[in-house]
């Protein structure tokens, strides 16, 4: 038995047991990142029916376009996460780009749906610093990615 222990606490063995949970835990991510994505939708779809159609005055949105938009901004995000998964998967690493551009547009929807009344303009000078460092890092990983390409 204690021979059965060290063979499976190898080196090889243990990566191998590790590399199997990363792959079920990345499937079971996709998977939930999926249905969420499916529910966002049909919300989505809903509000808007529902503000073009239902409400009063019918034809104009209820929500301001803001919102709405804020709203397939967060699609998009679990999509490009999504995306983030399935890198991951194919290739078993984390792709670095991916995540910068996922992180810019997660920024970038945060300063359209930025609301001046609930917050101060250290909040908007603070995503506006983080928008130019995350475009600063996206810069230089590209720049390093065709650099390394070309070799």
């Amino acid at each position: 038995m204690i021979s059965k222990l060290r063979a499976m606490f190898k080196d090889e063995n243990f990566l191998k047991f590790i590399h199997w949970v990363e792959n079920i835990v990345s499937k079971v991510l996709s998977i939930a990142l999926i249905i969420v994505i499916f529910i966002a939708v049909v919300e989505l779809i809903i509000l808007l029916f529902k503000d073009l159609f239902i409400t009063e005055p019918v034809g104009f949105f209820g929500k301001t376009l803001i919102e709405i938009f804020g709203l397939f901004l967060n699609i998009l995000i679990a999509l490009e996460l999504l995306e983030n998964i399935t890198a991951y998967l194919r290739k078993h690493i984390v792709q670095v780009e991916l995540v910068v551009v996922t992180a810019l547009i997660a920024i970038a929807r945060k300063i359209i749906i930025f609301d001046t009344t609930k917050y101060e303009k250290e909040d908007l000078m603070s995503l506006a610093v983080a928008s130019l460092a995350l475009s600063i890092s996206y810069f230089l990983i590209r720049f390093m990615n065709q650099k390394y390409s070309q070799k």
